[in-house]
């Protein structure tokens, strides 16, 4: 499956250090983690998973998913699992 690349965000992102380190080790999609939309070495893993979790393989789409997050989504919308959730019913591809 495609790995999208930081080169690829069409976003500006914090790259805080020690986030990269943080972020390496979460699989799916969970309650327990937030997601901060301002961090690229959140949004970057997550944007992964995601496209990963539906099939999702076009650059475009990559790029709507990042937009949705960065200009449609909801501020109250945190963890990973209600992100997801909030992707699945919002974002039509």
């Amino acid at each position: 499956m495609k790995t999208f690349k930081k080169s690829l965000l069409k976003y500006e992102y914090s790259w805080t250090p020690e986030k990269e380190h943080d972020n390496k080790w979460i699989i799916g999609f969970s309650e327990k983690y937030m997601l901060n939309t301002s961090e690229g070495f959140e949004v970057l893993p997550f944007l992964n998973r995601y496209m990963r979790d539906r099939n999702y393989l076009l650059t475009d789409t990559f790029h709507k998913l990042e937009e949705a997050i960065k200009e449609s989504m909801p501020k109250e919308v945190r963890s990973h699992s209600n992100v997801k959730k909030w992707l699945d019913h919002n974002c039509c591809f």
